[in-house]
């Protein structure tokens, strides 16, 4: 697993944008904010700890996408999580996100592996307004709350995930 020790002072980031991302295990690097995160539980075996779930924000405006630490990699990624910070991750793997955990629109989610590098941007990042996002909970509550109607189990679940986007 690699984790950088220190902020990355670039003068130009490449990067995917979202849109670009591709299936599997990936040599792609994507810019992006770095909104929230939480921990992901299995509510079926007594809310173990499954992993982290993260929130990225794309240049593009609306474009959110979310990713996933397995439990395995979770102690190692976690000092690396800082909210609200433009960061560049590389290596990791890009998986359909399933219907059942879906927190965006997007249909892809990014996965961290054991080969996955974070590091903060300290210049040269693309231009990303998360200061328009820092009161996410607009745009995820709606979607969150969209997707509660659907059953008793999804209700339950998305008013736990809201009222993590809530806390700041």
């Amino acid at each position: 697993m690699f984790l950088s020790a220190s902020p990355v002072p670039q003068t130009g980031v490449r990067h995917s944008t979202f849109e670009s991302l591709r299936l599997g295990h990936s040599s792609q690097s994507i810019a992006s904010g770095f909104l929230r995160f939480w921990d992901s539980l299995n509510f079926k075996k007594d809310r173990e700890f499954v992993g982290i779930t993260v929130l990225f924000l794309d240049e593009k405006v609306n474009s959110m996408i979310h990713g996933f630490t397995p439990v395995g990699c979770a102690n190692h990624y976690m000092p690396s999580l800082k909210a609200y910070s433009i960061v560049k991750v590389d290596r990791f793997e890009v998986a359909r996100c399933s219907s059942m955990y879906k927190t965006t629109d997007h249909p892809f989610l990014i996965r961290f592996i054991s080969l996955t590098i974070i590091d903060e941007v300290i210049t040269g990042a693309p231009k990303i307004n998360l200061q328009s996002r820092l009161n996410c909970s607009t745009i995820s509550n709606k979607y969150v709350l969209s997707r509660a109607l659907t059953s008793p189990k999804k209700q339950l679940e998305s008013l736990f995930v809201s009222s993590l986007i809530r806390k700041k």
